[in-house]
């Protein structure tokens, strides 16, 4: 799912506002820090949610340390972002930036090309998972997107949810603490001490994931939606049937598509068509509609790519939201 991209003159332009003089800026406790003060604080800027969420869990009871932010914080998909000069300019200004590094961030690139700050630090996750990275499948029954013009090379499209594994974000979190520990050096004991015991969290939600799925009466799950969960299930060797694949721009599903998966689910006698947050879950509605038994039920999961500030107020968390994810699974698979 390829963008344009058309801000990077605006970019520029903002480059030489920047240089007439300071701005306020947000920090991660939502409190305004004003001039001087907010350079004294070392700025970590993060894409979505999860990468935001890790870094807090990192620097901890040091956060007056950090000025911590989030580019996408208005609810919007990752896969529909395009920055604003603000959000340029907050990156030119960090000390540290974190982002996915998939499709969805081809702007990135560009802005990277264009930083004057050569101190700026970045941590790309899927560059730093490596082999764990995972092509996007077009499985059967998937509705298959609209094929590009002849001449047109295909490319490869990599499924860009790592962090929906809990195994990769164990991965992300120590690269973080890395990063984190060397630009603040003499905090670096709190920040490994801070990564154990988040680590352990995540141990104990793998764990989980793990005695469900292994004790589940069924092994399929069924989604009439978009299917960003392929990490998670190849963790605990889980099949799946989905109307789109992860990163699908599609938005209509075809009639094949719709019998073919009211069938699977009559076939493997599921209960539930699973949705993820945000759908408006007619799709699933008309699975279950054309199914024998019309009696399924629908559940939804959370991809946790479009968190909105007024969720981070609330106090939700990776953790919370992948426990609600869990005990979704153990429903659907009981």
């Amino acid at each position: 799912m390829k963008k344009g991209f058309s801000l990077v003159s605006l970019f520029v332009l903002c480059l030489l506002i920047f240089s007439c003089g300071k701005k306020d800026v947000v920090n991660e406790t939502n409190g305004i820090v004003n001039g001087d003060t907010a350079d004294e604080k070392i700025k970590i800027v993060t894409t979505i949610f999860p990468e935001y969420d890790f870094v807090r869990e990192i620097i901890g009871e040091n956060s007056e340390k950090f000025d911590v932010s989030i580019l996408l914080d208005s609810g919007v998909d990752l896969h529909n972002y395009q920055p604003t000069m603000k959000d340029m300019l907050d990156i030119n200004e960090a000390d540290l930036f974190v982002y996915v590094g998939g499709e969805s961030d081809a702007w990135v690139e560009r802005v990277l090309e264009q930083t004057e700050n050569s101190n700026l630090k970045t941590i790309n996750l899927m560059e730093i998972l490596g082999s764990r990275i995972k092509e996007e499948e077009l499985i059967e029954g998937m509705e298959e997107e609209e094929e590009k013009g002849d001449g047109v090379e295909e490319e490869i499209e990599y499924d860009e949810h790592v962090w929906l594994s809990v195994i990769n974000a164990k991965t992300i979190c120590n690269e973080l603490c890395n990063a984190i520990s060397m630009l603040d050096k003499s905090g670096e004991d709190i920040y490994r001490k801070n990564l154990d015991n988040y680590l352990r969290e995540l141990n104990f939600l793998d764990d989980d994931f793990a005695r469900i799925t292994a004790t589940a009466n069924t092994r399929v799950i069924l989604f009439g939606d978009r299917f960003p969960f392929r990490y998670l299930v190849d963790d605990y060797g889980l099949k799946y049937y989905a109307a789109f694949k992860g990163c699908s721009a599609e938005t209509e599903a075809s009639f094949n598509t719709i019998r073919f998966l009211a069938d699977k689910l009559d076939e493997e006698n599921l209960k539930y068509v699973m949705t993820i947050d945000g759908s408006d879950k007619k799709i699933a509605e008309a699975i279950i509609l054309n199914s024998k038994g019309k009696s399924a039920e629908i559940e939804t999961m959370f991809s946790l790519q479009a968190v909105s500030a007024d969720d981070i107020k609330k106090g939700e968390s990776y953790l919370s939201y992948m426990k609600k994810n869990l005990e979704v699974l153990s429903k659907v698979l009981n």
